[in-house]
């Protein structure tokens, strides 16, 4: 049974865990349409639920289905935009046209984090954000001013890295997002535990993301709180290995003149086709982590 409001339907799951103030992670679905190939993307999306559900969590799979935003989803919803062609990817920007068109697609950092918020949910768990891209401070991506606005937590293994990531970092910092590293002092790279850039603060527990996030919203910040995880250490790639690769896709790109939408998608197939499979490994296991460490902090916050 759901909870039917215009254009928005709430899963009666989320809406007993709210009801019950239980603890909930949202859950993002670009990563399903767009972000894994088959049969991986579904795969992956119902093991981030089950292992959600295991840890006494309720998972909150946010997408848009035919115009309308689904927060929690049924497995034949999942189903769909794993499986359906010509899904969208949806940001905060294309909502409006999604709905009025009846549009179909998986939402992005910055889409979940506004649909999120609807629900009055608290902490949103994915793989990595988008942020600047290298050799364009022009071309920035939507999550960076999203997490300005949203005061949530966000658990990710720091930005994708095809990003260009003192950049991204400087961003942030201007946007006022505090980036907390959970038992690291280093901002991961996405496939790599390592990028040689630090984080504003260090963390050994959830207990102390709880605490700092309590003294966030009681300062009545608006941004997000991100927490970076870094990936699993037997799935890290060297951060030489990870580089030469990214530096080949991205002058493939600029010599097959791909930008725009098409560029991020691109670049994550030919990182994982250089690095022989290793950076999709790696890309399952920091989302299967990521989502642990935000079921845990969604935990903490309801215990403290």
């Amino acid at each position: 049974m759901k909870k039917t409001i215009p254009y928005l339907i709430i899963h009666s799951k989320v809406l007993s865990a709210v009801s019950n103030n239980s603890p909930i992670v949202a859950l993002e679905t670009a990563v399903v349409t767009h972000g894994l190939p088959r049969p991986q993307n579904l795969e992956l999306a119902k093991a981030l639920e089950s292992m959600a559900i295991s840890l006494d969590v309720t998972p909150a799979t946010i997408g848009i289905i035919k115009g309308i935003i689904h927060i929690g989803l049924t497995a034949d919803e999942l189903e769909f935009l794993a499986n359906e062609e010509n899904m969208r990817k949806i940001s905060r920007r294309d909502f409006s046209v999604a709905i009025s068109a009846a549009l179909s697609g998986g939402t992005t950092v910055a889409g979940t984090l506004f649909a999120a918020q609807t629900a009055g949910l608290k902490v949103f768990a994915t793989g990595g954000i988008g942020g600047v891209h290298r050799d364009s401070t022009f071309d920035m991506s939507a999550d960076l001013p999203e997490l300005a606005r949203s005061p949530m937590i966000v658990v990710c293994s720091g930005a994708k890295a095809i990003l260009d990531l003192p950049a991204t970092l400087e961003i942030l910092e201007t946007m006022g997002v505090p980036v907390i590293g959970y038992q690291t002092d280093e901002f991961p790279a996405f496939y790599s535990s390592h990028s040689g850039l630090p984080v504003d603060f260090q963390v050994e527990s959830v207990n102390e993301i709880s605490n700092i996030y309590r003294s966030h919203l009681d300062l009545k910040m608006d941004s997000a709180l991100l927490v970076v995880v870094p990936p699993p250490e037997d799935t890290s790639i060297p951060k030489e290995v990870l580089e030469i690769a990214i530096q080949t896709a991205v002058t493939e790109s600029v010599s097959l003149n791909i930008r725009g939408a098409s560029l991020t998608p691109f670049l994550l197939r030919r990182v994982n086709e250089l690095t022989h499979g290793d950076s999709l490994r790696s890309n399952l296991a920091l989302l299967k982590k990521n989502v642990r460490v935000a079921c845990e902090i969604a935990k903490a916050l309801k215990t403290n």
